[in-house]
C-alpha cells in the first residue's frame, strides 16, 4: 500500500511539474477583458491551452512581444502538443523553402539567407521564433499572400463574400487605419485597392488557420488579429461556428476593448519613432497638411 501511495503522490507531481513554464521575460497586466479579472501568466497559459485556434496579436517593431511569443510557443507546448504555428511573415513561396530547411540537420547558418526571409521584418527579431519552431516536430506554415497575389489583388479587387468582412463599420476602421499608417500621404485614389489588399490578407490567413494542424496558433499584426475587424470575421464568413481565441500583446496605455481581443498582455510602453515626419520628409508634403 505504502509503495501505491508514493507512485500516486510522484505521478501528481510530474503532472504538475509539466505546467511549470519558466517566468515570461516580460512583465506587464495580463488581462481577462470579457471578465475584467487580471491573471498571473500561469492562468493565461491554462486557460489559452484549450482554444483549438489561437491568434497572438503583436506590435511588429516591439521586441518585448516577440519575446513573449517565443515564451508563449514554448510553455503552452508542456500544457498541450502544437499542432502548427502560422507567421503572417511568411509568403506562400517561401513554404518550399521553410520545408526544406524544417528537415535539414543541423540547420543552416544563415538560416534568414535560406528562408528567402523579406527584410521588411526584422530578423533580430524574428529569428529566434523561427529557428525555435524549425526544430519542432509540428509544421512552421506561411499565413499571408505573395507580393504577385498582392499586385493582382490591387489592380483588380475582387469581390469579397461574408456579411461580417463586408459591413460598413469595418470598413470605416480598416481605412482610418490604412490612412494613419500611410501618415495621411495616400492619395484617396488608392485606398479602395489597399482596402480590398488588407482584406485579402485577412481572408488568407483565416483560410490557412482553418487549414492548420490544430492546436493552431498564428502570429500576426494587431489588425489583423483584432476579432472585430480581422482574421477572426473572416473565420466566421468562411462558416465557421466559433471565433479563434484571440490574445492581444499591447503596450501599456494602448486601447484594447473586449470587441478586439479575448485577452490582452500590457507590455512596457516605448519611445515613439516618428515615421511620419520621415515619410513627409521622403514625399515632401509639410508637416501638418
Amino acid at each position: 500500500m505504502k509503495t501505491r501511495v508514493m507512485v500516486f503522490l510522484a505521478a501528481l507531481l510530474l503532472s504538475a511539474c509539466q505546467h511549470v513554464s519558466v517566468p515570461p521575460p516580460v512583465s506587464g497586466e495580463i488581462r481577462d477583458l470579457h471578465s475584467g479579472q487580471i491573471l498571473t501568466a500561469q492562468e493565461l497559459l491554462a486557460r489559452l491551452a484549450g482554444p483549438s485556434r489561437l491568434i497572438v496579436g503583436e506590435r511588429h517593431d516591439n521586441r518585448d512581444h516577440h519575446q513573449l511569443q517565443l515564451w508563449l510557443l514554448q510553455a503552452l507546448g508542456e500544457w498541450r502538443p502544437q499542432g502548427s504555428l502560422l507567421l503572417e511573415m511568411l509568403t506562400p513561396d517561401q513554404q518550399v523553402r521553410v520545408n526544406d530547411v524544417r528537415h535539414a540537420s543541423p540547420l543552416p547558418t544563415d538560416l534568414s539567407s535560406a528562408l528567402a526571409w523579406q527584410p521588411g521584418w526584422d530578423w533580430n527579431l524574428y529569428g529566434p521564433i523561427v529557428r525555435f519552431a524549425l526544430t519542432q516536430p509540428y509544421p512552421l506554415l506561411a499565413a499571408n499572400l505573395d507580393m504577385l497575389e498582392v499586385r493582382a489583388f490591387y489592380a483588380n479587387p475582387p469581390t469579397l463574400n461574408g456579411s461580417r468582412s463586408n459591413a460598413p463599420t469595418v470598413k470605416d476602421e480598416l481605412l482610418a487605419q490604412i490612412s494613419d499608417s500611410h501618415c495621411g500621404l495616400l492619395p484617396e485614389s488608392q485606398m479602395p485597392a489597399m482596402l480590398a489588399v488588407q482584406q485579402q490578407r485577412d481572408r488568407r490567413i483565416a483560410e490557412r488557420l482553418l487549414a492548420a494542424p490544430v492546436p493552431s496558433l498564428l502570429f500576426a499584426g494587431a489588425f489583423h488579429a483584432r476579432k472585430d475587424v480581422g482574421v477572426p470575421i473572416h473565420v466566421l464568413d468562411l462558416g465557421e461556428p466559433e471565433a479563434p481565441t484571440v490574445l492581444m500583446l499591447a503596450e501599456r496605455g494602448a486601447e484594447v476593448t473586449p470587441a478586439m481581443a479575448d485577452y490582452v498582455w500590457y507590455t512596457p510602453a516605448t519611445p515613439a519613432q516618428d515615421y511620419c515626419a520621415q515619410m513627409r520628409k521622403q514625399f515632401g508634403k509639410p508637416s501638418g497638411q
